[in-house]
């Protein structure tokens, strides 16, 4: 970006500033069109899982999170968008890969119903010399 200066006595060259500022209006409308900025236009800006708010100042921490997985997924209406904090994304996208590799929260002693067919104790009562008395 060039640096604008002007010389005492001479005519600013608003040619050059209506350009910047053309430039400048169709960048902001290109970002307009990216999800995130249509999610923060249409959704408050507060994390949707740890309730967190944000303001400008801090705003670069509130991300946008695909509900379906699938970034090619963008309706206009935002219904697939969520507003997460960074901590609440990344977990959320950790639960979803754990699901999909089989992962889902229960303990494998949990999923089956036979139990534990081993016992490392059963011998513990004749080593202490239990079994004479």
């Amino acid at each position: 970006m060039s640096k604008l200066t002007r010389t005492p006595g001479k005519q600013i060259n608003t040619e050059k500033l209506d350009r910047i500022a053309a430039e400048a209006r169709k960048a902001a409308e290109e970002r307009l069109k990216g999800y995130r900025e249509q999610s923060l236009r249409i959704h408050p800006w507060i994390c949707g899982r740890c309730g967190r708010e944000f303001t400008h100042k801090n705003l670069q921490e509130l991300t946008v999170h695909h509900k379906d997985h699938n970034h090619d997924n963008n309706p206009a209406d935002g219904s697939n968008w969520e507003n997460l904090c960074l901590y609440c994304h990344d977990n959320e996208h950790q639960r979803y890969v754990d699901k999909v590799r089989g992962f889902d929260g229960m303990a494998a002693a949990d999923k089956d119903p036979k139990g534990a067919t081993h016992n490392p104790f059963s011998q513990l009562a004749a080593l202490m010399g239990k079994d004479k008395e």
